[in-house]
């Protein structure tokens, strides 16, 4: 639980003023079965009335005190308990925007959402009972027999020895119940990462016709988290009803020698009578012990996930705005010549080599197209620019420096990256262009929209640039939404623009006006693309097989020398050797 304590130390001010209040309440409550055995003792058996409206008086006036410090416990509780959650969310969330994508891939999102969510929440409101409930059941049991013993000291014994028993059976169920519950959220895991890759791909459940097939699946998943369920569930209910019979059978066995200590005179009515009260009040508070454990393991296992994500190392990333303006500030400003020298990289757990031996350069304001069969590593080989995954072997240097050796977020900062897979956020399609700079000005976003070949259709909404988006740009067609995306890395003026594999759904002549708007830029240009025309006006073709470069020049170069660019070429555009040797 040090991870609870470390974000708790924060509001340790309410958190102890909970606690101050919880001890006041619990110290009235303990005091009351020795008011009440005054008042039948010295009272109602000696028939004076005085001492009842005396102790009667006291005990009314410690119950409305009791009420007030439970009051106040509650409100310093939940105030501890809702920044504390608030912190560890908030760091949580922080932490995983620093992953590298290596630490990212090793946590299904499935799993990071509910993480974030529902093991923050346990957390959150294991705190809340820990200052208000938790605390106060143990300290029920000890409170009410030690006053036991201060009332009749054998009666009290009774009452005592039962603790040796419940501490023992308590701790077996705690360490079986802690590894159950740490199953059950892992199982909740894989039902939300189900309902996840069902939301997403609804459309093609249903064009593939396989509603049938996931809700099987999804109920397959969904019974295995009941079943864990069940089982910690279980061992936890079952604990409340034997906990229940070891606590009764103490009250019997007051019951029974208290009988025999009044008939000897050696205790009196009162005393039997608080005897049994602070046994009653074991009682009530053992029978919320089930209760309490349950909710403890879970936060014990939630605890281990989180600790988890927390453990895990941290990317390059500047949270701190001051440094991320200094970085703007620096002295170099990077110009966009990118050099590859005996690149080689793994993707991490796997002994498969993406790239091998790698070697290239381009000078700023070049474009580069990047050309190759699915699985050749050219993505792979885009990703290693802005330091998306670290190289196993090699240099990636940014002109002329090793990348390793710029501040990340400068480099990052001057990037300008379109995925293959088109990604838009909930909001404005305003909001989404200036996603990639957050203070681009109006005409500088619609600039950027112009460039993506987007700006007359953005026009044409219904709300031009403030039209909002639906879920992942939904109302938008493939095409709208790959130039929205290119749009929102334009914006970003970038020295280095990578555009993977961002073309795909533009036609010919909507790509072609985006190239050509893009040959006006200054940036240098790195394009993964299938298509032979968007290579031809390229300064540098690299052409992939299994993560090796086979073969790299301009277009005319690789006509020439490549039998493999020759080919892919043909298959294209249906021209055969007669027109190769016409260009040579």
């Amino acid at each position: 639980m040090n991870l609870i304590f470390s974000y708790l130390k924060k509001y340790r001010v309410a958190a102890i003023a909970a606690l101050a209040m919880m001890g006041i309440e619990l110290a009235v409550e303990l005091s009351q079965p020795l008011l009440i055995s005054k008042i039948i003792d010295n009272g109602i058996v000696e028939k004076d009335m005085s001492v009842v409206w005396l102790w009667g008086g006291v005990l009314t006036l410690s119950a409305v005190i009791a009420f007030a410090a439970g009051i106040l416990s509650s409100f310093f509780a939940s105030h501890a308990s809702q920044g504390f959650a608030f912190d560890l969310r908030d760091k949580l969330y922080e932490k995983v925007q620093s992953f590298t994508y290596e630490v990212f891939n090793r946590f299904p999102t499935s799993s990071l959402i509910t993480r974030l969510t529902g093991d923050v929440t346990q957390l959150q409101d294991t705190v809340f009972m820990a200052l208000r409930f938790m605390t106060r059941v143990p300290l029920v049991v000890l409170g009410s027999v030690v006053m036991a013993l201060v009332v009749h000291v054998k009666l009290g014994l009774l009452l005592a020895v039962t603790l040796p028993v419940l501490i023992l059976f308590l701790a077996w169920v705690m360490r079986r119940s802690s590894a159950l519950f740490k199953l059950v959220q892992s199982r909740l895991d894989g039902v939300n990462g189900v309902i996840q890759e069902n939301l997403t791909g609804i459309r093609l459940i249903r064009v593939f016709v396989r509603m049938g097939h996931e809700i099987g699946r999804f109920a397959s998943f969904s019974g295995g988290l009941m079943k864990s369920t069940i089982t910690a569930l279980r061992l936890t209910e079952t604990m409340g009803p034997l906990i229940m019979l070891i606590v009764n059978a103490g009250i019997v066995a007051v019951l029974w020698f208290g009988r025999i200590e009044i008939a000897a005179g050696e205790a009196t009515l009162g005393q039997t009578v608080a005897v049994i009260n602070y046994a009653l009040r074991t009682i009530g508070a053992m029978s919320a012990l089930s209760w309490i454990m349950a909710t403890f393991s879970r936060a014990v296992a939630s605890e281990q996930r989180i600790s988890e994500v927390m453990a895990s190392p941290d990317g390059h990333w500047e949270s701190d705005p001051a440094a991320a303006q200094q970085s703007r500030n620096g002295k170099h400003t990077i110009q966009g010549k990118i050099e590859f020298d005996k690149v080689s990289f793994s993707y991490p757990e796997s002994d498969i080599a993406a790239l091998e031996d790698v070697s290239f350069k381009v000078e700023p304001g070049q474009r580069v197209a990047i050309l190759g069969a699915t699985g050749s590593g050219k993505s792979s080989l885009v990703g290693l620019i802005p330091r998306l995954y670290e190289q196993t072997g090699g240099i990636v240097r940014i002109d002329g420096i090793d990348s390793a050796d710029i501040e990340m977020s400068r480099l990052r900062r001057s990037i300008g990256y379109v995925p293959q897979e088109v990604l838009l956020f909930s909001g404005s399609v305003r909001e989404n262009i200036a996603w990639g700079n957050e203070h681009a000005t109006v005409q500088e976003i619609e600039r950027a929209a112009a460039a993506a070949q987007i700006h007359s259709t953005i026009a044409g909404l219904p709300e031009g640039y403030d039209t909002m988006l639906g879920q992942r740009g939904v109302n938008l067609s493939g095409g709208q939404k790959q130039r929205l995306t290119i749009a929102r890395a334009l914006v970003r003026k970038p020295a280095v623009l990578i555009l993977d594999d961002s073309t795909s759904a533009l036609d010919a002549v909507t790509e072609g006006r985006l190239l050509e708007e893009l040959t006006s830029m200054s940036c240098t240009t790195v394009l993964i693309t299938q298509k032979i025309s968007s290579t031809v006006s390229a300064d540098l073709i690299l052409l992939l097989d299994e993560g090796r470069l086979i073969a790299k020049g301009t277009h005319r170069e690789l006509l020439a020398g490549s039998p493999l660019y020759r080919k892919i070429y043909e298959s294209q555009t249906g021209e055969g050797a007669q027109h190769v040797q016409s260009i040579n």
